[in-house]
């Protein structure tokens, strides 16, 4: 059975419930698999060993998870050797016409529309919307969690800092 996690996110104030088991700092990172812009299954051993960081939002088509995009693909350049992962559930299609509007092509976008499966193992699935709440994972070069963060209020930007010096820590 999903774990169901009351009151741990609001969207413009208004409660929301988490599915899924919540990660915590010291966990090993769970496998997944979402689907890569050209429909291409996409787990996380497909990430190898690099440092990651996970940037989830609800839809690339909203002004703060455009912000969020954007700001870890210019973050991409300056921390080097870094994989980013954005996951929604936007439609593949979608991603990829997001990624060539606003140049995107540093972070690697990808799609949990089919099956969850991100959003269940990390926790992030909003139930009542079927979206994927705001948050950021770091995983370390072995997919251990050195840093989590579940937006409380998913329309604020996350915290975008806190994020970055825990990649740091780790290069």
């Amino acid at each position: 059975m999903t774990e169901r996690r009351k009151n741990v996110v609001t969207m413009k104030g208004n409660p929301l419930t988490l599915l899924g088991k919540e990660i915590k700092v010291g966990d090993q990172g769970p496998d997944f698999t979402v689907v890569q812009n050209d429909l291409q299954p996409y787990t996380l051993k497909d990430a190898g060993d690099k440092v990651k960081i996970i940037s989830v939002v609800p839809s690339l088509d909203t002004g703060v998870c455009e912000l969020q995009t954007i700001h870890f693909n210019e973050e991409a350049a300056a921390l080097g050797d870094v994989l980013i992962l954005t996951i929604s559930v936007d439609l593949p299609f979608a991603q990829r016409r997001f990624c060539g509007a606003k140049g995107i092509d540093k972070v690697i976008t990808l799609s949990d529309h089919k099956d969850l499966s991100f959003g269940l193992q990390y926790g992030f699935v909003m139930e009542e919307l079927r979206l994927l709440s705001r948050g950021i994972v770091v995983l370390d070069r072995d997919n251990k969690v050195v840093y989590v963060e579940y937006v409380k209020e998913v329309a604020s930007e996350p915290d975008y800092e806190s994020a970055i010096q825990a990649v740091k820590s780790l290069l």
